[in-house]
């Protein structure tokens, strides 16, 4: 894992659009990690690489925040797909929060991501609620969170 540099910014975005494909289908638009500007993100070291064979093979979008880590995205390149890299994602923002000293994971995604869902909350998330998603009409977020304990 390393964070993300400025020179990255066009290879985020190209497998954060092909990890999401399927979903864009789904819903008749692409999901909001499609369309975020990630520059800020880079330059604020909210975003970590995941590399294999020196490939992109996936990425995490983790904020920190006083009282937890908000995950953004986690995305997986097609190719690398079935080969459980989301999972070692999802260990790293648990790590990184232990590092930070919060106490929770927290993240949201939406209701028609049930095997997403599933996936969370079969790795310890529990729904904490669902409200309308603010930026696109009809649609519904889904909030997670996961307790983080304190051993490494």
């Amino acid at each position: 894992m390393r964070l993300a540099r400025s020179e990255d910014l066009s290879a985020i975005v190209a497998l954060t659009t092909n990890a999401y494909t399927p979903y864009t289908a789904l819903f008749g638009a692409p999901p909001i990690p499609v369309t975020e500007d990630y520059a800020p993100r880079i330059e604020r070291g909210e975003i970590w690489l995941l590399e294999s064979g020196g490939e992109l093979a996936g990425l995490i979008v983790l904020e920190r925040h006083p009282d937890h880590a908000m995950i953004f995205s986690v995305a997986v390149a097609p190719a690398f797909q079935g080969r459980k890299l989301g999972i070692a994602l999802l260990n790293f923002a648990d790590e990184q929060a232990r590092s930070w000293g919060v106490p929770e994971v927290r993240l949201y995604t939406n209701s028609r991501m049930e095997r997403n869902i599933a996936l969370y909350s079969a790795y310890g998330y529990r729904e904490t609620g669902r409200r309308a998603n603010p930026y696109r009409p009809g649609w519904t977020v889904v909030d997670m969170a996961k307790p983080i304990d304190k051993a490494a």
